[in-house]
């Protein structure tokens, strides 16, 4: 009982970790159609800046200007950039979204270099909140989720009853109707890319302290940062965070139980295989839980897109 609780917590931070992160793309895409492949690098942008900040006034100030730098540097890319190949499609933005994925790492290796970043958790929060049967939960854990929950709720609340978010969603659907009633358009559209990208850095300074601040640490999690969006449904809020809190909770149960395939498989009903003499199907059927886990993401979206292609709580069509 003891390990179940550890890793439900454990799995609600990861979750509501990879909801952080994917909360920027999800309002992007929502508000703006576009999917920008660049995104985990401005998550990367912003554990760098906030480390960098920290170095001299601490992890406080860190945590409230870094995400505005990134934000801020997000508008101008929309602004100067993005909104060049706009007009030209999905595939010129897929295509400058990845370069810039690519110049934004190379600019932190230039600056920081490819070693770790010694970027700690703020002394404040450095001692144990919870013990559950020995097993301690850091105070910083605990801060995590009460911001995740902040960011959906604020998120949320502006979304549907502000009317900043219905400026914003209807500029999507009907930007010349908004335009002729007085709103700048193309304003509204860099707001929202800043502070999706902001999002996105708000994610970095909590994250880098602990998974670690170097260069690739967009890269461990740009892929999943995507399959999470399919899985909740393409610009659907309520399904990023679905997702991600189904993904953590996925991949931290698969990673603390042992379990074969192979008994899963005949407890289910399928015979076990006659001959395991060979070694293929021998590997094959003795796989455990924990080897397959980080496929287990993956293997979800592509279950979901069979049976609902818009994904859990999407209204379009991935």
């Amino acid at each position: 009982m003891s390990l179940l609780l550890v890793n439900l917590l454990d799995g609600l931070v990861t979750g509501l970790l990879l909801f952080m992160l994917c909360s920027g793309l999800t309002l992007i895409f929502s508000m703006m159609g576009v999917l920008n492949f660049a995104h985990a690098s401005f998550y990367m942008l912003g554990a760098y800046f906030a480390y960098q900040i920290s170095t001299y006034v601490g992890f406080w100030p860190g945590l409230i200007l870094a995400p505005i730098i990134v934000g801020l540097a997000g508008a101008l890319v929309e602004r100067y950039g993005l909104r060049r190949v706009h007009k030209f499609g999905h595939v010129p933005e897929l295509v400058f979204t990845f370069g810039l994925a690519l110049l934004i790492e190379e600019i932190v290796q230039f600056f920081w270099g490819k070693s770790h970043m010694a970027y700690e958790p703020p002394a404040l929060l450095n001692f144990t909140a919870l013990t559950i049967a020995g097993n301690g939960f850091p105070a910083y854990k605990v801060f995590m989720i009460f911001m995740a929950m902040a960011i959906f709720l604020v998120l949320l609340y502006i979304l549907t009853r502000t009317r900043v978010g219905l400026i914003i969603q209807a500029a999507l659907s009907y930007p010349e109707t908004v335009q002729n009633l007085g709103h700048n358009v193309p304003l509204v559209f860099m707001g929202v890319f800043g502070v999706g990208t902001a999002l996105a850095g708000v994610a970095g300074v909590i994250a880098g302290p602990t998974l670690g601040t170097f260069p690739g640490m967009a890269a461990v999690l740009g892929s999943i940062v995507f399959v999470t969006i399919v899985i909740g449904g393409l610009g659907s809020l309520w399904g990023a965070l679905a997702a991600s809190l189904l993904i953590g909770w996925l991949q931290t149960f698969a990673a603390s139980y042992n379990i074969v395939i192979g008994d899963v498989l005949v407890a289910v009903g399928f015979p076990m295989p006659v001959n395991l003499d060979d070694s293929a199907l021998r590997d094959l059927w003795t796989l455990t839980v924990s080897q397959i886990g980080p496929i287990l993401p993956y293997l979800l979206m592509v279950l979901v897109l069979v049976i609902r292609p818009q994904g859990l709580f999407g209204k379009r069509e991935t």
